[in-house]
């Protein structure tokens, strides 16, 4: 059965890395897309500009609709997973699946340089949810009191990690999550 997906993210790369390499990392990707390098990713909506590299701004552009099989996730995974080391920094990466009953699910997916600055960037973005959450209904001293737990969970979550020998050197990690409205 195939599927309807919508990838978005801006990655920053790191200073020196070259288009071939991006392209190498994302082979299992533009493979499965049967697309010999970037240029070849087309998206199903128009104004979508698939995957672009700014290479004066060093930043790796995915913005693309296709439709998919069920071995996309894994390839997609793939192709994150070889993406990181050549990340800046860790960002997330919203890809929204679409059902024919015309429901979607929503899964954050997080690439970067290592398990530390991922784990980093998921509490960023939790801290940006929550906040955005809480706030329309507390004031800000409220929600600041929830913030403080949700850093300490963090905290405790990488002491843990660390501890049991857990920590991941995948440079990427995923969540289902509520839907959320894409961001363009």
């Amino acid at each position: 059965m195939r599927h309807e997906v919508h990838v978005h993210a801006d990655i920053p790369i790191l200073e020196g890395v070259s288009r071939k390499q991006l392209e190498q990392a994302l082979m299992p990707w533009l493979e499965y897309l049967d697309a010999e390098n970037m240029g070849d990713v087309k998206s199903l909506e128009p104004n979508e500009p698939g995957v672009q590299y700014d290479d004066k701004e060093l930043l790796l552009h995915l913005c693309w609709t296709g439709e998919i099989g069920r071995s996309f996730h894994r390839v997609f995974e793939e192709a994150l997973d070889n993406l990181g080391h050549y990340c800046y920094e860790a960002v997330e990466v919203d890809l929204t699946l679409y059902h024919d009953n015309g429901e979607q699910e929503s899964r954050l997916m997080f690439v970067g340089p290592t398990a530390q600055a991922i784990h980093e960037a998921q509490r960023r973005c939790m801290i940006e949810d929550v906040t955005a959450l809480l706030e329309r209904q507390f004031e800000k001293e409220s929600t600041a009191e929830v913030l403080t737990l949700v850093n300490e969970l963090f905290d405790r979550q990488w002491k843990e990690r660390s501890a049991e020998g857990k920590r991941s050197d995948r440079a990427f990690e995923a969540y289902t999550r509520p839907s959320r409205k894409n961001l363009h």
